[in-house]
């Protein structure tokens, strides 16, 4: 099994109003939660990104986080008080450029000695891209060509210099990219930093399938997991690649306690707290797309259909089909007499790992054991110590049961996933 910990902080997954709840942007809470990963021999510790404050009708989102700092800057770091961790930033292929970023990513990997990780996303979203000069530049249907060929250009770089320290010039010209010069960097300790993808879309899957060593997933429950795990296994032969050159990693929380009952009774009060009456009327206006704060999250649904072309919401990704998320959400509430608070919790629950620490080390093993995934990347409810209690109390049963390492083998992020160190490609 491997394990990830993703730093919260974002949207309603931490609950604020807990008084252990801490800063989000503080060092001391990045380094809390890292140093608690490694101290769990945890695969790598991973932070989101986030480019531009959130926006519903024209005003900053009040209820989202304001403060995240960026990525790299926070992992360089982490790389002086982590020893074996691997550190994954993600960073936006639409409004970075191959050169720069990939220097960044193998200064980062050289400073930890191999534990730097890129989770490569995109973005043709205008409101974003007007904090760059390339503002809205990019067509939906071209952002993953825009990616694959800056993974496959960012590798060429990475490739430069010869496994011996020589550097050799390098020349890139393609659709997007028409580049030459000089890297300033040799390869590092693991070859080429670990590359993450998080896109669910056939493009997605496609690219993740042909260019990246990890996938994370939000396709959470058992038969779900199973589904696209075959899915994106079967895909990797088209691209000569192995079963093991691609780790399946679901985002999953993990709530403990001494009993089951404690623990369910725990993780529904976590969801209360976390879908509160506004964030249940933000999850509705979402999918609406309309101001809707004169509705009762406690109360029925809208009868009003959804606006598909509202810009009312800035900042999140659109709801493919607004229309029918609505008709499944009116259908639940009808079904089961669910207010719209009540129905969005249902329905926005990430897959839970919730029980005694035995309950849940077995829940969690099974998942792999039945190819619904390689592992997970925990997401805490908690900034910093939410992962305090699964690394205290789940871990060692884990390690017992011989699904989860004792110790670290190797130094490299590269060696805790089981990926093959890259080729060089003279």
């Amino acid at each position: 099994m491997h394990l990830a910990a993703h730093f919260p902080g974002v949207n309603s997954t931490t609950v604020w109003s807990d008084p252990r709840s801490g800063s989000q942007i503080d060092f001391a809470s990045f380094e809390h939660l890292a140093r608690t990963a490694e101290r769990g021999k945890f695969d790598f510790f991973f932070l989101a990104e986030g480019l531009r404050l959130r926006e519903y009708d024209g005003r900053v989102h009040d209820l989202d986080v304001v403060g995240r700092p960026e990525s790299l800057t926070v992992l360089n770091a982490l790389a002086a008080v982590t020893d074996r961790l691997g550190l994954a930033a993600t960073v936006n292929a639409t409004f970075n450029e191959p050169y720069e970023l990939a220097r960044r990513f193998a200064t980062l990997d050289h400073l930890s000695g191999g534990r730097a990780a890129w989770n490569v996303v995109t973005s043709s979203d205008a409101f974003t891209g007007e904090n760059f000069r390339r503002g809205g530049f990019l067509d939906r249907a071209d952002r993953y060509t825009r990616a694959a060929e800056f993974v496959s250009t960012a590798r060429e770089l990475w490739d430069s210099w010869t496994p011996d320290g020589t550097p050799r010039p390098f020349a890139h010209r393609g659709q997007h990219f028409d580049i030459s010069g000089e890297f300033t960097l040799p390869r590092s300790p693991q070859g080429h930093p670990v590359v993450i993808q998080a896109g669910d879309s056939d493009e997605g899957r496609d690219f993740a399938a042909s260019a990246a060593d990890v996938i994370f997933t939000r396709h959470g429950t058992l038969e779900a997991g199973r589904t696209f795990y075959a899915d994106i296994k079967g895909r990797l032969a088209a691209y000569g690649r192995g079963p093991d050159d691609l780790k399946i990693m679901p985002g999953a929380r993990a709530v403990v306690a001494d009993t089951d009952e404690e623990a369910q009774e725990y993780a529904a009060g976590i969801r209360r707290l976390q879908v509160s009456p506004q964030n249940a009327i933000l999850a509705l206006e979402q999918v609406w797309g309309r101001d809707l704060s004169s509705y009762d999250p406690d109360g029925p649904f809208p009868a009003i259909d959804p606006d598909p072309d509202s810009e009312f919401a800035q900042g999140r990704v659109r709801i493919a089909d607004p229309f029918a998320v609505a008709a499944r959400w009116r259908a639940l509430s009808e079904e089961k007499g669910l207010s719209i608070r009540e129905t969005v919790i249902e329905t926005t629950t990430r897959q839970s790992f919730v029980g005694s620490p035995e309950t849940v080390a077995t829940e969690m093993t099974d998942f792999v054991d039945r190819r619904a995934a390689d592992g997970f990347i925990l997401v805490p409810h908690l900034t910093p110590g939410g992962l305090d209690d699964f690394v205290d109390r789940v871990v060692p049963l884990l390690q017992e049961r011989g699904a989860f390492r004792s110790e670290y083998t190797g130094s490299t992020l590269r060696a805790h996933l089981g990926l093959p160190e890259p080729v060089w490609k003279g």
